[in-house]
This record gives C-alpha cells, sequence and structure tokens, in this order.
C-alpha cells in the first residue's frame, strides 16, 4: 500500500508516518518502480500500534520501547505492566498539577471584578513574585 492509503487506515498522517520512518520506530518502506514508498501490512500494524499508544499519553520513545517489547518473544509482562503502572503515575502527578493551576486560575478570577476598569488582580498577581499576594503562582 502507498503512504496515502497506510495514513487512512492508521489514523496517522503521512507527514508523521515519513518522520516515524526517518527516526527508525519503523522499518523503512520499500520503494516501487516510481520511487514511491511502498508498506507492508506488519509496517501498518506497528503504524497502528504506535498510534494507540501515543492516544494513551506515551511518549513518541515510550510508543517505541513498546514497539520492540511486543515483537521480543523474550519479553515478561511484568515489565510491560509496570511501563503501564509508571505511566498511570506520570498521569496522575499530571491531573494533580492541572487541578492546582485550575484551582489557582479559579481564585484569581474570583478576586477580578470583571469590569471595565483597568485594575486587573490577574495581571497583578501574575506580575507578583508571590511575597505579597495570598495567590502564589
Amino acid at each position: 500500500m502507498n503512504i496515502s492509503q497506510a495514513a487512512k487506515l492508521s489514523g496517522l498522517s503521512s507527514k508523521t508516518i515519513r518522520f516515524y520512518e526517518q527516526q527508525g520506530i519503523i522499518g523503512a518502506a520499500n520503494r516501487a518502480d516510481n520511487g514511491y514508498r511502498v508498506y507492508s501490512e506488519r509496517q501498518l500494524e506497528q503504524l497502528r500500534f504506535i498510534k494507540r499508544a501515543r492516544d494513551l499519553g506515551f511518549s513518541l520513545e515510550q510508543s517505541r520501547e513498546l514497539l520492540e517489547l511486543l515483537h521480543n518473544p523474550q519479553r515478561r509482562s511484568a515489565e510491560v505492566k509496570a511501563r503501564v503502572l509508571d505511566h498511570v503515575e506520570q498521569i496522575d502527578l499530571q491531573l494533580l498539577q492541572l487541578t492546582q493551576m485550575r484551582d489557582q486560575l479559579l481564585a484569581l478570577s474570583d478576586q477580578c471584578r470583571g469590569d471595565d476598569s483597568a485594575e486587573c488582580p490577574i495581571l497583578d498577581a501574575l506580575n507578583s513574585d508571590g511575597s505579597d499576594k495570598k495567590i502564589n503562582l
């Protein structure tokens, strides 16, 4: 299949597929007589795997490592599970950080009258070093 077909079937853009190929995440595509890339079913499966891993928030490097584990008959499921649980911990940390940011933004919003005056506690807090305000950013 050509790159546009691989893109459609994998849910990735042609540009992303070329990037993955350049980075060695998937093997280099064969070339047709006209020089166009030709992708195999195995490469399509790898692209779909990487897309699903990326959709779950794994980095490109983590996705590559998971793909390598997929093709490693010596892998241990315990290693895969540990990687997933590490990733969940990172997501939990991000959720906590996002919740804290949300709370700070709501607190700043509560301090602002939101009228036509130039006075803006939100901008004042963002411009402050935090030592003289209730909200520390």
